[in-house]
């Protein structure tokens, strides 16, 4: 099945949260709620939670998220849960996003896909391959 791209920009705001764990040996851990609003093909607002690592050597870190979209992927409504891993070594990023698999609800039932993210002068631009798997008729 062929994929499709879609592009577009999206608003981000994070929320510090009080972490259950704080870290030792130089390293901060930490907790963030997320809320975002997406533009474009992909027309939804998602809200998640992030924890992230700091780590005493500036540029280097790591964060994990997860994050439920709701709205308008292509015209179809529905959503699906977004997991992020991320991890930054000596200033190199290294970012990855997935379709949780069977998150997919609504019209987006049997997505999946990735999405890449970048950042150009402090706006946050988005880039989702993604493929909605039809089921099978009986």
């Amino acid at each position: 099945m062929e994929m499709t791209k879609v592009t577009g920009k999206f608003d981000v705001k994070l929320n510090p949260e009080n972490a259950y764990a704080t870290g030792v040996g130089g390293v901060n851990l930490g907790r963030m709620t997320l809320d975002k609003t997406f533009y474009g093909e992909l027309e939804a607002r998602s809200q998640g939670e992030m924890l992230s690592a700091m780590t005493a050597v500036k540029g280097s870190a790591g964060y994990v998220a997860i994050e439920q979209v709701v709205g308008k992927l292509c015209g179809r409504q529905g959503s699906f849960v977004l997991q992020h891993f991320g991890i930054m070594t000596d200033g190199q990023n290294r970012l990855h996003l997935e379709v949780v698999p069977h998150s997919g609800a609504g019209e987006l039932t049997g997505l999946y896909g990735t999405m890449a993210i970048s950042i150009e002068n402090g706006q946050h631009f988005y880039e989702f391959s993604f493929c909605i798997e039809q089921e099978a008729e009986a």
